[in-house]
């Protein structure tokens, strides 16, 4: 690929998938397939796959016999989903408009991207719509700001030096942790015995910088924030006092990361 665009977002996505998938997303794959309960040779569908996390994991429990696509409307994330597992199929694509007929997958699964989809009822509806009649849904949202204190004091951090508009893009993520907000969504869509369990994992980063850098490098970037380098580095700098209270002898920040794991299954 010689599109620089395409390029870059190879680039951040190598990235993502250094520092922000084992710190963060790598944990919850298992406890959305088990929601999902995939089963050998079955058909499934990752919504928002990113560099891939999930969609691996459902491919360990479907087997040879089974199928998994992955789906996102990223082709940074898609290059180095392919590169990383080429016996997956990996497709770009809009969760609102998913490219797929009606009742073509057994299970349909989803970690922390219907946040972030414009339409995120329409895209419940597209994740139903290519389930089979008593297919499974099974989609992760993270918990409340509140319930995250570390990203909490990083929001704050951000808010004082960068302003609003920084502060908001690292709030974007925690944005469906309401439980009842959650719940009356997935009502307001047609699944009203949709369950939610919350789980809490370890998210574990190698440093302070190495955090901060993710996100300010990173994802306020793709939030269509970007910082000058002076600000950076100050917020680096203030970023060490404030985070010190998750920082272990060994220089790593680890702290609680509770999330939603919401689970439906389509009627007959």
């Amino acid at each position: 690929m010689n599109d620089p665009q395409v390029q870059a977002q190879i680039e951040a996505a190598r990235a993502y998938q250094a520092v922000f998938v084992p710190a963060l997303f790598e944990p919850w794959a298992p406890w959305v397939v088990a929601a999902a309960n995939l089963q050998a040779g079955e058909r499934v569908l990752d919504v928002a796959c990113g560099t891939g996390i999930l969609a691996r994991a459902a491919a360990a429990c479907v087997g040879p016999d089974g199928s998994v696509v992955g789906l996102d409307a990223n082709p940074g994330m898609l290059a180095v989903a392919a590169e990383l597992a080429p016996e997956i199929e990996w497709r770009q694509g809009l969760a609102e408009a998913l490219p797929y007929a009606e009742e073509s997958f057994d299970a349909v699964v989803s970690q922390f991207g219907l946040m972030f989809f414009s339409d995120r009822r329409q895209a419940l509806d597209e994740m139903l719509r290519v389930l089979r009649p008593g297919g499974r849904l099974a989609v992760a949202v993270w918990d409340s700001l509140a319930n995250t204190p570390a990203y909490a004091a990083e929001v704050d951090l951000l808010a004082r030096i960068a302003g609003e508009q920084a502060a908001d893009a690292l709030r974007a993520p925690f944005v469906l942790g309401e439980r009842q907000a959650l719940e009356a969504l997935f009502s307001d869509a047609g699944m009203g015995s949709a369950t939610i369990v919350t789980h809490t994992a370890t998210a574990c980063f190698p440093s302070v910088r190495a955090m901060l850098e993710g996100d300010l490098r990173g994802w306020l970037p793709v939030m269509g924030v970007r910082l000058d380098e002076a600000l950076i580095a100050r917020i680096l700098s203030e970023a060490e006092q404030v985070l010190a209270p998750y920082v272990n002898a060994q220089g790593r920040v680890l702290f609680d990361s509770p999330a939603h794991i919401v689970r439906a299954t389509k009627a007959r």
